[in-house]
């Protein structure tokens, strides 16, 4: 499994992918890889060309709801016309960049936190930086559910 948290640093909230990343225990179940790729959508898309068996985003979600809630979402990965676009790192962006490469996104997993702003600016809001142990949580949850199902 690929535990890959996105964002950018440089933009306030969105940077809270990688801060949840940067916090999870170092020692994880065989066979997860946790990686920060923040903004390196290409990255991420040629690494799931590889076969995994789930992918857990852990990202900022546009402004839809009260700052520093977190949700748990599946991504619907195999919707949408496939596309090239080495530059964007939206999940959608990236699934498409999977799919125009000839690979298959696996079932996939969002632990997400609404944000407060996405201004330049260095560091998370008081209540996204407050979500970001809930979000810790919530990822292990995610994992142990996986890896359950897997086991059965």
């Amino acid at each position: 499994m690929l535990v890959a948290g996105i964002g950018n640093i440089f933009l306030g909230d969105d940077g809270f992918g990688p801060e949840v990343v940067r916090r999870l225990p170092p020692t994880r179940p065989e066979g997860v890889r946790v990686t920060d790729y923040g903004i390196r959508g290409m990255h991420l898309a040629y690494d799931l060309l590889d076969d995994w068996d789930a992918l857990v985003l852990v990202d900022a979600i546009p402004d839809r709801g009260a700052p520093g809630r977190v949700e748990i979402l599946r991504a619907e990965p195999d919707s949408g016309a496939a596309g090239f676009d080495g530059h964007a790192m939206t999940p959608e962006a990236v699934f498409r960049t999977v799919r125009a490469l000839g690979g298959t996104v696996p079932p996939t997993v969002v632990v997400g936190c609404q944000v407060g702003s996405v201004a330049e600016a260095m560091g998370l809001t008081e209540p996204v930086a407050a979500a970001v142990p809930t979000a810790v949580a919530a990822v292990g949850r995610v994992l142990t559910e996986l890896l359950d199902r897997q086991e059965v």
